[in-house]
């Protein structure tokens, strides 16, 4: 079994946050998003897992190097795949083909998820779907009596299905769908000017491919700040057992935690009120505050906070009491009077 993620968008909808780190390298409760994604396909899927394979933009030697690690941390080959035009998710797909063959697992690194991951073997695919209200924002599906699906479409203008795919896939056979991509691709196939997945799904249906739903019970988004902070209070739910205990090298004085919170190294909390549902990047001094439901990054320095529902980048330095903000990486920001 391999994965593929596709990853070269930057995220101009979480901006500041992603001018210096890409959306997919965004900490969430400690963890950047990629990693907890690939992890949670890892844990559940129940197959060894061969190789993990990244198609990103203009990300740079460092974060190659990073992601190679999350791969190798799983026992698999870690590959780099270099998407340098954003010509659309088939296209994406098409940029790492010399890893498209045998069994895949297909995942859009701007999503987390907690589903049902049983790989029904008498299908030629699974698509995970989730209820929406909008449906003209995604890629949805249409399903027969059998439960089967009938039709892909993207995003449609009028109603055709509230069962939106989520952007995590599974193929028994890599080969027949990079023979849908490329014929889309030397075809000039597009929709809205992009070569889309959903075009080669639906290829693949007509030819007679069989394709499962499979269940998600939640599905998180990580697309702006809101939804990004709103991820990060349920991560830290979902996993309040393992985020119970904080590091030693943590120093917290006269404080009062409320838990689910995670607490990165080296971090400093004096005389502050933190939780629920907070996260403290590694280095992060805190003092004199009051935090919840926000998601701070590392080395950044929060002096009078009163914040809830925030997100803070990482070398940020914020003195004040504004109540809800989104400081991008090595911003400044003093509420405080110098007389």
């Amino acid at each position: 079994m391999k994965i593929i993620v596709p990853m070269a968008g930057r995220g101009s909808r979480l901006r500041p946050h992603t001018l210096t780190v890409p959306k997919p390298l965004i900490p969430i409760a400690g963890k950047p998003i990629v990693q907890r994604l690939v992890e949670d396909i890892a844990k559940v899927a129940n197959e060894t897992i061969e190789e993990i394979a990244f198609i990103i933009g203009d990300f740079g030697p460092e974060v190659e190097a990073s992601l190679i690690k999350v791969a190798e941390n799983l026992g698999a080959k870690g590959s780099i795949y270099s998407q340098t035009e954003p010509l659309g998710t088939a296209h994406a797909i098409n940029c790492a083909r010399e890893s498209m063959s045998g069994r895949v697992i297909i995942a859009f690194a701007d999503t987390l998820f907690r589903a049902d991951f049983h790989l029904d073997t008498n299908a030629d695919g699974v698509i995970w779907v989730k209820k929406v209200e909008d449906p003209s924002a995604f890629g949805v599906v249409k399903l027969d009596d059998y439960g089967f699906i009938t039709d892909f479409v993207e995003k449609p203008k009028e109603y055709v299905s509230d069962l939106a795919i989520i952007g995590i896939y599974y193929f028994n056979s890599a080969e027949k769908l990079m023979a849908e991509i490329d014929y889309i691709i030397e075809n000039n196939i597009t929709d809205g000017g992009e070569y889309q997945l959903t075009t080669a799904l639906e290829n693949l249906r007509a030819k007679g491919a069989k394709f499962s739903l499979g269940k998600v019970d939640d599905w998180m988004d990580c697309g702006n700040k809101t939804a990004t902070v709103e991820t990060n209070s349920k991560i830290l739910e979902y996993e309040k057992e393992c985020m119970a205990k904080y590091p030693e090298s943590a120093v917290i004085e006269n404080c009062m935690i409320i838990p689910p919170c995670f607490i990165g190294e080296n971090v400093k909390i004096l005389n502050s009120k933190i939780g629920p549902n907070v996260s403290l990047g590694n280095n992060t001094v805190i003092i004199n505050s009051n935090i919840d439901n926000s998601l701070i990054q590392e080395n950044t320095i929060i002096d009078h906070g009163n914040l809830s529902n925030s997100m803070i980048g990482n070398s940020a330095k914020y003195f004040g009491v504004a109540r809800e903000i989104s400081l991008g990486d090595y911003s400044v920001l003093d509420f405080v009077s110098k007389d």
